[in-house]
């Protein structure tokens, strides 16, 4: 007898997470960010509250999961070709499955989440794909991109997993091993404040010996005034003695570092700063995330103030060229966001010559040049992300569009930079 529809059921799964864990199985250890002031982020400024979930609330999703996954097994979804596209019919399957509970009389939604009546017109987008509460079709389609790419990778979020007790975490690992045993990686994402400052090096130990194997950790500035400017709410020794302590545990560590965040007048010593700690603490990774100042976030604020002045993208990509000479340590250095200008990606110090030249081919081009580069590269990015255009991008480049490509002969600098500010409003980190 297969599994009864009515039984089946969304749970929660992590809407941010890191590039490495998109197509991670994801389970909610918290809900959003209990320090949520960073002066950046735009991502629970919507009375999102902080709160830690229940084991049992946690392991019911685990068993969600298990069952949505089961039910699709049963039905071959992502489990052989059918020569079709396994996504629609997940999304079939999850339909019958609403309409089972439907007709059960009972709930197969998740909470409701906010209309785009409900937020400032200029983060639609961005709500659009973040989903606090998935229903049915996210659930299923986020169990099959997770089976189709292997099925051996787990994320924990929100926002801080380090401040939960190692037993919660163990627990958690162990009834995902059960369920999932293809699993084999296991990633959460950490505040350096609170690995320096709430965990001692025997907790961190614990963290591994539950299973464990990598945190990552948003140090976006090793400069003490940016970190202030932005309100990180930690200094860079706080970085420093935070991710060094947990890389003494024995936990694999990226450090993600954000471009552009000191503005103009501390950019300089944003990258110098930044070079200098990630020498110290010799990450395995080090993950580029250009600053984008979203709408309703105190940066921006701080904009239209006049507190804060963007760094051109020249300006951005001369920080990188310091980040990339002056780190003086063994690290992966990547380029994995789509807010990033440049493809500049390497092992350092091996691969310095080649993101070297990179940066010197565009720091060469000429005023024109530069912006032609950039439309081209952010429309590469949003097709790269969402496979495909929206309607208001395609209206700024469809002029240009050609069959053999993009031509911007007709098109006038202030076009240029016109569709390049549409599309990189919508590039999410």
């Amino acid at each position: 007898m297969g599994i009864e529809l009515q039984r089946v059921k969304p749970f929660e799964i992590c809407s941010i997470r890191p590039p490495t864990e998109n197509s991670s199985l994801t389970f909610r250890l918290t809900r959003n960010c209990y320090w949520n002031r960073c002066a950046f982020c735009p991502v629970y400024k919507y009375g999102a509250r902080f709160s830690r979930r229940d084991i049992g609330e946690v392991l019911e999703d685990i068993r969600r999961a298990k069952l949505i996954d089961d039910l699709m097994f049963e039905h071959s979804i992502g489990v052989v070709s059918h020569g079709g596209d396994e996504f629609a019919r997940a999304d079939e399957l999850a339909a019958a499955v609403e309409r089972a509970c439907r007709e059960a009389g009972e709930d197969g939604a998740g909470r409701p989440e906010m209309t785009s009546a409900d937020i400032d017109p200029r983060l639609a987008w961005f709500h659009s794909w973040f989903k606090d509460s998935p229903d049915m079709t996210h659930a299923f389609r986020h169990v099959l991109s997770w089976r189709i790419v292997g099925g051996r990778t787990c994320f924990f979020g929100d926002a801080d997993s380090l401040i939960l007790n190692p037993d919660f975490l163990r627990r958690v690992i162990d009834h995902v091993k059960l369920s999932f045993p293809s699993v084999q990686r296991f990633t959460v994402y950490g505040r350096t404040a609170t690995a320096a400052g709430k965990r001692s090096t025997a907790d961190l130990e614990a963290f591994r010996e539950a299973g464990l194997d990598r945190v990552h950790f948003g140090l976006e500035s090793g400069c003490d005034a940016v970190l202030s400017l932005v309100n990180k709410g930690v200094s860079s020794q706080e970085h420093a003695e935070g991710f060094l302590k947990t890389r003494e545990a024995g936990l694999s560590c990226s450090a993600y570092v954000m471009p552009g965040l000191g503005g103009k007048s501390l950019s300089e010593e944003h990258a110098a700063d930044t070079a200098r700690l990630i020498t110290r603490i010799i990450p395995d990774f080090v993950r580029l995330r250009t600053l984008e100042i979203f709408p309703n976030t105190p940066l921006e604020e701080k904009a239209k103030a006049g507190e804060f002045i963007e760094a051109d993208e020249e300006q951005v990509v001369r920080e990188i060229r310091t980040l990339v000479e002056e780190i003086d340590c063994r690290t992966v250095l990547m380029s994995d966001s789509a807010t990033n200008l440049l493809d500049v990606q390497g092992r350092l110090p091996e691969d310095r010559k080649n993101m070297l030249a990179e940066i010197e081919r565009y720091l060469g081009l000429d005023a024109r040049g530069k912006l032609e580069f950039s439309l081209r590269s952010r429309i590469s990015s949003f097709y790269g992300q969402y496979g495909g255009l929206t309607a208001d991008i395609y209206r700024e480049v469809g002029p240009y569009l050609r069959q053999e490509g993009l031509d911007f002969t007709r098109a006038s600098d202030d076009d240029l930079r016109r569709g390049i500010v549409v599309i990189r409003e919508k590039l999410m980190p």
